[in-house]
C-alpha cells in the first residue's frame, strides 16, 4: 500500500514548497543509499537541494560548475528557473515539471536542483559513468572493412552513425519502454528513403509494449515481430555501424536498446539473413562467389545428415558399389540403426558447440576442439559410431558455422533433428516433407508486412542483383523494394567507370 501511495504522488507536479518535495522524494527513495539529496543556498539566501545518484554523476563538474557558482552569486528568492539556468556553467539543461520526470533524469545520471518557491527543477547534463570502449564486433568479423561495433551505451552507437550519415533527414526518435527500467529505445531512418508507413508502423508496435523491464534488444524483437510462433528471425541483428548505415541507405529502419550492443533492422528477408558485410568490401566477382558457397553449405547444415540417414537406410541401390561397400563395412560392427548413430552425434557435436562457448575464452576453444577429436575417435573405436558418420557429422558443423547471422544459424541447426527424425522413418520422403513444411512455413513469413522469400517469392527481378549474386556497385541504381516504389532510385544511370582506351580525353 505504501509503495501505492508514493507512485501516486509521483504523477503529481512539483510543489512551490521545497520541503513538501522533499517529504515526496525522501519516501520515494527511502533505503536508497546511493541518492544524495544535498541541501544549500543559492548566494547563501535561497534555500535549494541538489539530487543526484553518486556514481552516475560527474562529480568534479558538479561541484565546480553548478554548486560552485549558486553558492557564490545572490539570486533573490522565488527566481524562475531560467535565473538559475544562467548561473549555471553547463550547456545542457532542462526543466522539469512532475515527480516522475525528476526521478527519471536523475536515474538517468542527470542532478536536478529544487529551490525554494519555485514549482520547476533544473536538470543538468552531467550524466557520467563507466562504459565499455569501442572494440571490433566479435561475432561480425570481417578481413576487409571497419573494425568498430556498437557499445552498451545509446550516446555512443548514435554518434558512430551521426559520423557514418552526415545529412539533416537522418532521424532518430527517442521511446522510453519497461515500467521499471525505462529504458531508452530509438526508432533511426532517413527521412525521404524510408516509407513513412513503415516508421508510423514500427513506433506503434514499439509505444504499446507494456512489460516491467528491458534488458536487451531481444526483449522488443519478440514484442514487436510478426510470427512469435517461428524458429526463424523477422528483424536482423547487428552490431556493425557500418551495416545499420547500409540498412538506413535502403529504407529499412533501425532499433536500438539501451543496454545493449545489438541493434535491430526491420524489414528482413532470408536472404538478408544470409549476407556478411565482407560481400560488399571484396570484389563483387569474389563476393558473388562467397556467396554462392554460403548458400550451398546452407543446404548442407540443414539436409546432409538427413540425406546421409535417409540413403543409408532406405535406398542403398543410389550409393555406387565401391561406395557401399565401404560403408558395410564400416557399419558392419556398429549395433545402433544410421537414425540413433547420427542422433547421438549430432546431440554430442550440438553440446561441445554449446560447452565451448560457455567455457571461458582461454579454455573453451581448445576443449571444443579437442572434445570433438577425442570424442570422435573413442567413439569410431568403441564401435558406437561409424568414420563417415562422423565425418558426416563434422562437415555440417563446419557449414553451419558460414551462416553469418547466429539467430537464423541456429534455427537452422534445431531444424536439423525433426527432419533427420522424418528421414529416418521415411526416407527420402520424410527429407521431402520436412523441407516442403519449411519451406511453406517460408513463405507464409512477413516481417513488417515484407514477404520473407522476397524477391524469389513473389519474384522480383529488379533485385535480383544483391540475392543470387553481388553486382558492382555502380550497376545497384535501386534500392530493394522493401517500400513498394518509395524513393527507388539511388544513383543516376551512366557511373560505370571507362576504360582509359575508349575515353579519347584520356589520350
Amino acid at each position: 500500500m505504501r509503495g501505492e501511495l508514493v507512485d501516486n504522488q509521483l504523477d503529481a507536479p512539483l510543489s512551490e514548497s521545497l520541503d513538501s518535495n522533499l517529504s515526496v522524494l525522501k519516501s520515494a527513495f527511502e533505503n536508497c543509499s546511493d541518492v544524495i539529496l544535498h541541501a544549500f543556498r543559492i548566494g547563501g539566501l535561497t534555500k535549494a537541494v541538489l539530487v543526484y545518484i553518486d556514481g552516475l554523476s560527474n562529480m568534479e563538474l558538479l561541484d565546480q560548475n553548478v554548486l560552485l557558482p549558486l553558492m557564490s552569486k545572490q539570486c533573490p528568492a522565488g527566481s524562475e528557473g531560467q535565473q538559475i539556468k544562467d548561473m549555471i556553467n553547463v550547456s545542457q539543461t532542462m526543466e522539469v515539471n512532475t515527480f516522475a520526470e525528476l526521478i527519471l533524469q536523475v536515474s538517468s545520471g542527470n542532478p536536478v536542483v529544487l529551490n525554494e518557491n519555485n514549482p520547476k527543477g533544473i536538470a543538468i547534463g552531467l550524466a557520467k559513468w563507466e562504459q565499455r570502449g569501442i572494440d571490433e564486433p566479435m561475432a561480425e568479423s570481417v578481413v576487409r572493412g571497419p573494425r568498430e561495433g556498437f557499445t552498451e551505451t545509446l550516446v555512443i552507437n548514435t554518434s558512430m552513425l551521426r559520423r557514418k550519415i552526415k545529412s539533416h533527414r537522418f532521424k532518430m526518435k527517442s521511446v522510453l519502454v519497461g515500467r521499471y527500467t525505462q529504458t531508452r529505445v530509438i526508432i533511426a531512418y532517413i527521412d525521404g528513403i524510408a516509407n513513412p508507413e513503415l516508421i508510423e508502423e514500427a513506433t506503434r508496435r514499439i509505444r504499446r509494449i507494456e512489460i516491467d523491464g528491458v534488458l536487451e534488444s531481444n526483449y522488443i524483437e519478440e514484442m514487436i515481430e510478426d510470427n512469435p510462433y517461428s524458429p526463424f528471425p523477422q528483424l536482423s541483428t547487428t552490431e556493425r555501424p557500418d551495416v545499420a548505415s547500409g540498412a538506413l541507405l535502403e529504407g529499412r529502419v533501425l532499433i536500438m536498446v539501451e543496454g545493449s550492443p545489438f541493434a535491430l533492422i526491420a524489414p528482413t528477408t532470408i536472404f538478408a539473413l544470409l549476407q556478411s558485410p565482407e560481400d560488399y568490401y571484396q570484389r563483387y566477382m569474389i563476393g558473388s562467389a562467397i556467396r554462392w558457397l554460403r548458400y550451398f553449405f546452407v543446404g548442407v547444415a540443414l539436409l546432409a545428415p538427413s540425406l546421409y540417414v535417409a540413403v543409408v537406410t532406405f535406398h542403398q541401390e543410389m550409393i555406387p558399389s565401391n561406395l557401399l561397400l565401404t560403408l558395410v563395412k564400416s557399419r558392419e560392427e556398429i549395433p545402433f540403426p544410421a537414425l540413433v548413430e547420427a542422433l547421438l552425434m549430432e546431440i554430442t557435436f550440438e553440446g561441445l558447440r554449446e560447452a565451448g562457448v560457455r567455457l571461458p575464452k582461454q579454455v573453451g576453444a581448445a576443449v571444443s576442439i579437442v572434445g570433438a577429436l577425442v570424442i570422435g575417435q573413442a567413439a569410431t573405436a568403441a564401435g558406437l559410431v561409424s568414420s563417415p558418420m562422423v565425418m558426416v557429422v563434422a562437415i555440417t558443423g563446419i557449414a553451419s558455422f558460414m551462416i553469418p547471422q547466429y539467430s537464423a544459424g541456429i534455427a537452422l541447426r534445431l531444424l536439423r533433428f525433426p527432419i533427420m527424425l522424418l528421414a529416418g522413418m521415411l526416407g527420402l520422403l520424410g527429407l521431402m516433407i520436412g523441407f516442403i513444411v519449411i519451406y511453406v512455413h517460408l513463405c507464409s513469413l512477413r516481417s513488417f508486412g515484407v514477404p520473407y522469400l522476397s524477391p524469389i517469392a513473389p519474384m522480383k527481378s529488379g533485385d535480383m542483383k544483391d540475392v543470387l549474386i553481388r553486382a558492382p556497385h555502380w550497376m545497384m541504381r535501386t534500392r530493394p523494394s522493401l517500400n513498394g516504389e518509395f524513393n527507388k532510385i539511388r544513383q543516376p544511370a551512366g557511373q560505370r567507370p571507362k576504360s582509359s582506351e575508349g575515353d579519347e580525353s584520356a589520350r
